[in-house]
């Protein structure tokens, strides 16, 4: 297996063996279990049903590129799109495909490689990615494919990690300073420590560079995470009583008034040039 092969299969099996957001928001798989999930996710980032673009997608060729536990791409549906979903891992595209099947609705669901798109130059309208595309080995490669299959003239939506976010520091304290490796790089910390293997984090210059010329009109925005706020679970590898403790103490507050650059969300919309 080549180099790139494995880092693929890392990521793949991280994904592969809990959903984003399964552990933590999905009670069970019923039409009930399903939307709390869905409730929880929009309480917890309520930005993205206008960043996403939900009620306007109808009659739109909208590709999400994955679809995790189902979540948007069930609203990409009840708005009228005319929905395509892939996933890097079997389990959420069978999550995605059974709870759409639950609520009477319907995508074409396939497993595929963000790097290696299935699809025709131009297949889309609209092209969706909430916090995907970083995780892939090759984000660069990731981001072209999104933007190929994309028509001159759609919307892109995506959502990747900001680097200098209070939860990336908080890593780094964590496994930085605390055991005495201070000058373990920021690169280091997402790509080992937050969620699977190789995750990156770009600062809004480094996400524009992505496109690679491909908008002229992009725009970001950065929001504190749930994470950033410690108002959550801590997601599939972080948990503790110190971090117990930091939960009932963080200045919540204090850091939504202050601290709003440093959000892990980095939001990028845009037209294709």
């Amino acid at each position: 297996m080549s180099a790139a092969a494995a880092k693929l299969s890392d990521v793949r099996d991280f994904w592969d063996a809990a959903s984003c957001g399964e552990d933590l928001l999905l009670a069970d798989e019923s039409v009930a279990g399903y939307a709390e999930q869905s409730a929880e996710r929009y309480r917890l980032e309520p930005y993205i049903p206008a960043f996403a673009g939900f009620a306007d997608a109808a009659g739109e060729r909208v590709l999400e590129i994955g679809v995790g536990l189902g979540a948007d791409h069930e609203q990409f549906a009840r708005g009228g799109a005319h929905l395509t979903g892939v996933d890097l891992t079997p389990r959420a595209v069978e999550h995605t495909r059974r709870r759409l099947a639950l609520m009477g609705l319907s995508s074409d669901l396939q497993v595929a490689n963000a790097e290696a798109l299935p699809f025709a130059d131009a297949s889309f309208d609209r092209v969706y990615s909430w916090g995907v595309l970083h995780h892939s080995p090759d984000t660069p490669k990731a981001f072209a494919e999104a933007l190929r299959v994309l028509r001159p003239g759609g919307q892109f939506r995506f959502m990747i990690y900001n680097k200098w976010s209070l939860i990336g520091l908080m890593l780094w304290a964590r496994y930085g300073l605390a055991k005495g490796k201070p000058t373990l790089s920021l690169a280091e910390v997402y790509s080992r420590y937050l969620e699977s293997p190789g995750t990156k984090a770009y600062t809004p210059a480094g996400a524009f560079a992505l496109l690679n010329g491909a908008s002229r009109d992009a725009s970001i925005q950065i929001e504190l995470s749930h994470g950033d706020l410690l108002e959550s679970g801590a997601g599939q590898r972080h948990q503790g009583r110190a971090l117990d403790i930091a939960r009932k103490v963080w200045p919540r507050w204090l850091l939504r008034r202050v601290a709003k650059r440093n959000g892990l969300f980095l939001l990028m919309k845009g037209t294709k040039a």
